[in-house]
């Protein structure tokens, strides 16, 4: 017990915040189109799309579920059934066992994240999400409001859609992360809204985009405005794997991996003292994590 405690308080000195965005990164799909083409409005949605922001449309569209006798019951129930892959669920617990601070930035909605974690028992896991409001109102409806005003105070950033800039949110993580002490970050994402936190890490850091993914080809297309490390991943289970493999390497570098290798006493007596699960995570991660992606223009 002794050593397990000493691992963690190790683990959390390092600093370390890991940022998730949400859609399609911890859930396996977009959370919005989900409920739209699962409550049957998919055809109204993609008339009006044209028409307005997406944030907005996304509050009519709860007027328009609410119009056609949907309930919030009924909305709830279908957030609960959205794709969650198992493994992911493991590396969220895995991460925050090890110290580290979770926080989620996403365009999604906080009624929508908060259904879904409160489901899989993930709440507690997450110290901040930064998402876009959601209230529920008279008739016991949903409204969705923007994480931005952009019509009385626009944020000016031309890389993200005017309800939310996730850059403006990861400076602000940063800066409070910074005060506590915490040193190094790890963001997770896949869409284009998360190409602008990414241009704010430092070297040091660790950028994990989805592979194939509109992130993922923005990178490929400017590799060099990137100063973070970068680890692609294209599942739950390459996100498990990398995610801790990262977390490792940002504490000891190769130090768990070699002394295990080459035998040295202190750290694999401490290993193998320690939770075997936690163990067995740790070394499978190093064991199989892929290099860090390379990218060409």
């Amino acid at each position: 017990m002794r050593n397990n405690t000493l691992l963690f308080d190790i683990f959390e000195m390092a600093g370390i915040v890991v940022v998730f965005d949400f859609d399609k990164t911890i859930i396996d799909c977009d959370s919005d189109n989900w409920v739209v083409d699962e409550l049957g409005a998919t055809g109204l949605f993609e008339q009006l799309l044209p028409t307005m922001p997406w944030n907005t449309l996304m509050d009519r569209m709860m007027e328009e579920l609410h119009l056609q006798g949907r309930t919030i019951e009924e909305i709830a129930e279908c957030l609960k059934q959205a794709p969650l892959d198992p493994r992911i669920i493991d590396a969220i617990k895995s991460a925050y066992a090890l110290g580290c601070d979770l926080k989620i930035v996403s365009d999604a909605n906080m009624f929508f994240i908060e259904t879904i974690l409160k489901h899989h028992g993930l709440t507690d896991y997450f110290s901040e999400i930064n998402t876009n409001p959601s209230y529920i109102v008279e008739e016991n409806k949903l409204r969705i409001f923007p994480h931005h005003d952009f019509t009385s105070s626009p944020h000016g950033c031309v890389l993200c859609p005017p309800n939310m800039c996730k850059g403006i949110v990861m400076e602000r993580i940063k800066a409070s992360a910074f005060k506590e002490g915490k040193k190094q970050f790890i963001y997770l994402g896949d869409g284009k809204g998360d190409f602008c936190p990414s241009l704010r890490l430092r070297e040091g850091d660790r950028l994990m985009p989805r592979k194939n993914y509109p992130l993922w080809e923005l990178i490929c297309s400017n590799p060099l405005s990137i100063k973070a490390e970068i680890h692609e991943w294209s599942d739950g289970e390459e996100l498990k794997r990398i995610l801790l493999y990262q977390i490792d390497s940002i504490v000891y570098g190769d130090q768990i991996g070699d002394s295990i290798i080459y035998g040295d006493k202190n750290t694999s007596d401490m290993l193998v003292s320690s939770d075997s699960k936690f163990q067995s995570s740790l070394l499978s991660a190093h064991n199989s994590v892929p290099q860090v992606l390379r990218v060409v223009n």
